[in-house]
């Protein structure tokens, strides 16, 4: 029992020197103040059924004395198996309170924060928590990238540059995807493999050469030539929500100790490169047309997409990457355009950037 006050009253000191309106010690201390009350009702419940058996043997004997010895030699056993059991929790408890009391005087205030760093491009939201190392080999991050897209075709799936497309180049086809993205590491603390995987939109811009429009009849996607007026903007563009599976391999891992355990260093920099796979349901496709006649300097026209377009996509991607920028190739496996679209080529093909990555 006095181990009990002593250790309790330490760290309610130790508490009160840095105010005590930190639910996060509070909780700490109920967890362990519960663990050692558990104890000491443990204990003496098996002391008080070990008396009353005494009594029982006991009952009826004149003999005083050789009650009380074994009476306190329970006691004593109680004591010492009591004591035992409290210094193992001990050592818990006072880690925990180094932790935190360090955590209260390195952040006194946990205030969230926007912080961009210019070395490596990482934005992030901050509260100020003291983090281990571990703590940064997992993370939640909303990424962006713009993409230059371009249709290739099933028996030249590479050919970047295709004069048989029926899109203008990829310069004239920029998309965007955004993913909202979860990181961690594989294997030890020294790994240098990391799983990404998460929840992403994708949105895919084609614009016809030769002044063509895309158009549909109920049946078919096709090009025809604009002759509503002066054509200043026209586009076909997809959208799908996206689940990516990829893998992140460090190059130049850099190391940091802690408490005796080594870990990659995931604050610093590092070059690595990337590849997995992805999968992706269409939301929507639509027709959009911007032009101008003699009697008006804008007419916009947005038609949805009835037919030609496949509601599933999935493909392969690889990269590098340094830092919060990566440079990338995706590949769809299955094409974006089906049978009923009359076109050349109908597989898309993605050279993008990532430029973009907010921490959480």
């Amino acid at each position: 029992m006095k181990n009990k006050i002593t250790l309790l009253s330490s760290l309610l000191i130790s508490l009160l020197a840095f105010g005590q309106s930190d639910k996060t010690i509070h909780s700490e201390m109920d967890v362990y103040t519960k663990k050692i009350d558990s104890i000491i009702i443990s204990e003496k419940s098996k002391m008080n059924v070990e008396l009353d058996q005494l009594d029982q043997d006991f009952k009826g004997k004149s003999a005083v004395e050789e009650k009380q010895k074994r009476k306190a030699e329970i006691a004593e056993k109680y004591q010492n198996s009591l004591n035992e059991k409290i210094e193992n929790e001990k050592a818990t408890l006072e880690d925990s309170t180094k932790e935190m009391v360090r955590n209260i005087v390195l952040n006194p205030n946990k205030r969230n924060s926007f912080i961009i760093d210019p070395q490596n491009g990482f934005m992030r939201f901050s509260n100020k928590r003291v983090k281990l190392p571990k703590d940064y080999l997992h993370s939640i991050k909303l990424t962006g990238s713009f993409v230059f897209s371009s249709l290739t075709s099933g028996d030249k799936p590479f050919s970047f540059f295709n004069n048989d497309s029926d899109v203008k180049r990829p310069s004239k086809n920029m998309s965007g995807y955004t993913t909202l993205r979860y990181e961690n590491q594989l294997g030890k603390f020294t790994s240098p493999l990391f799983y990404r995987t998460g929840l992403g939109f994708r949105i895919d811009y084609f614009t016809p050469e030769n002044n063509k429009v895309f158009a549909q009849d109920g049946k078919n996607l096709f090009l025809q030539n604009f002759e509503k007026g002066h054509l200043r903007k026209t586009l076909i563009y997809n959208s799908y929500i996206m689940i990516p599976l990829e893998l992140r391999w460090v190059l130049n891992p850099k190391y940091t100790d802690y408490e005796g355990v080594k870990y990659i260093d995931n604050k610093k920099t590092q070059f690595y490169v990337m590849g997995g796979f992805y999968g992706g349901l269409r939301t929507g496709s639509t027709i959009y047309n911007k032009y101008s006649t003699d009697y008006t300097k804008k007419i916009v026209e947005r038609e949805r997409v009835m037919v030609g377009v496949n509601n599933f996509i999935g493909g392969a991607k690889i990269g590098v990457g340094y830092g919060g920028i990566a440079l990338f190739i995706q590949k769809d496996f299955n094409p974006t355009f089906n049978d009923d679209a009359l076109l050349n080529n109908k597989y898309g093909l993605q050279i993008g950037l990532e430029f973009l990555s907010i921490n959480f």
